[in-house]
């Protein structure tokens, strides 16, 4: 006999909670000396740690520069700054809010354009469809570690004279025409907190080849101080502590080992829900290899039989967290909402309704994955009784 789906009575397909993510971590004795060091010494930011971090991840990258910040988020502030940006920036919406969030604290406009409804990443068309005479750049993202249409988007911005950033909060571990993403356009931003491949506890790096950039970026993490307690500039309290920076340097070594193991669980994923009507995956361009950051699909409630969110619901059910990324999109945002200029967005829009994310770990056992899609085939199978529950 079928099993019955929990939300309608079964047992729930996990005991405990699945959760979105667990992050993979060195083991303790990997840290030791390190750390050991540190307390010996009192050296616990600006050591060797980070200077050995930011030679390591520049090497990998394949970029001149890779400097170590505080976050993702300080580091898209201080380099929007430092390329003097002014006016106006084309940005996606369908993107995490500091995305936007860095713009407006630098004093900048956000002028939202279209994302690719397969990609999830910023069009270029519509990139340049956007473009004000007050824009300077176009910023780009890598959405759940899919590589954006770099070529693309580098061509609109040099036909209009601007500069183009990538928020790359999701990017290490994804490949762009075979080559890790970075050493493409004026900067790329990466995140490095517990959700991602790489991990140093909190922290980002922004990896440049603009040697101007990277001064103002190592100056600007230090309060814009010269080193002789002046401030050329109104900077940030952004350094990258020791400890997370030694252990970003043991998460490198362990990245690429991450990104391969992401896309045998998508492939896995993708086999077996990919059977069902109504199911949708992020296209990824050839040549280029997406770091699964997160393993997002879209619902088509008409051939599925059940809505995203009536999905979501069933799943929490079994046990199973997901994400609804993101929803709302940043120009619905209260605090950005007064940017937005009316234009339509509509695959943001259909995206943000439609789209849903699954645990993905770097280390996950293939039976939680084929539970979770047996979860999936039975919610769907009983899609119509579901409904009627929801709705009741």
């Amino acid at each position: 006999m079928t099993p019955l789906p929990a939300i309608l009575g079964g047992q729930p397909a996990f005991e405990n909670k699945i959760h979105i993510v667990r992050p993979v971590l060195p083991e303790f004795n990997q840290l030791t000396a390190g750390v050991t060091e540190m307390l010996d010494t009192g050296m616990v930011t600006k050591g060797k740690h980070l200077e050995a971090f930011e030679r390591a991840v520049a090497r990998h990258l394949g970029v001149k520069h890779a400097i170590g910040v505080s976050s993702c988020t300080s580091g898209l502030m201080l380099t929007y700054r430092g390329l003097g940006l002014s006016g106006d920036v084309v940005v996606p919406s369908f993107t995490f809010m500091a995305t936007v969030s860095a713009l407006v604290w630098s004093g900048l406009r956000p002028v939202f354009a279209d994302v690719d409804a397969g990609t999830t990443n910023l069009d270029p068309a519509a990139a340049e469809a956007a473009i004000t005479h007050q824009t300077t750049a176009i910023v780009a993202v890598h959405n759940f570690g899919n590589p954006a249409d770099i070529a693309g988007l580098q061509t609109v911005a040099d036909r209009h004279g601007l500069k183009l950033i990538f928020d790359a909060a999701h990017g290490f571990g994804a490949l762009y025409q075979g080559q890790p993403v970075g050493s493409q356009a004026d900067a790329q931003i990466y995140s490095l907190s517990p959700t991602k491949l790489l991990i140093a506890g909190e922290g980002g790096i922004v990896a440049t080849g603009d040697d101007q950039l990277a001064a103002f970026i190592r100056q600007g993490r230090e309060y814009g101080n010269d080193g002789n307690y002046n401030s050329d500039f109104p900077g940030l309290n952004a350094r990258m502590p020791e400890f997370n920076a030694l252990l970003g340097l043991k998460s490198l070594e362990a990245l690429e080992a991450a990104a391969e193991s992401r896309n045998t669980y998508a492939s896995m994923f993708q086999e077996v829900m990919g059977r069902l009507p109504g199911i949708g995956f992020q296209t990824v361009s050839p040549g280029d290899r997406c770091s699964y950051k997160d393993f997002s699909i879209t619902v088509d409630a008409k051939k599925f039989g059940l809505s995203r969110d009536e999905l979501a619901h069933a799943l929490a059910a079994e046990n199973i967290d997901t994400r609804k990324y993101y929803d709302p999109p940043v120009h619905r945002q209260t605090a950005y909402s007064q940017y937005y200029d009316g234009q339509p967005l509509p695959n943001t829009e259909w995206l943000a309704a439609n789209s849903l994310s699954f645990p993905i770990w770097s280390e996950m056992d293939s039976e939680v994955l084929e539970r979770i899609c047996a979860a999936v085939e039975q919610i769907h199978l009983n899609a119509e009784s579901i409904s009627r529950k929801v709705a009741s």
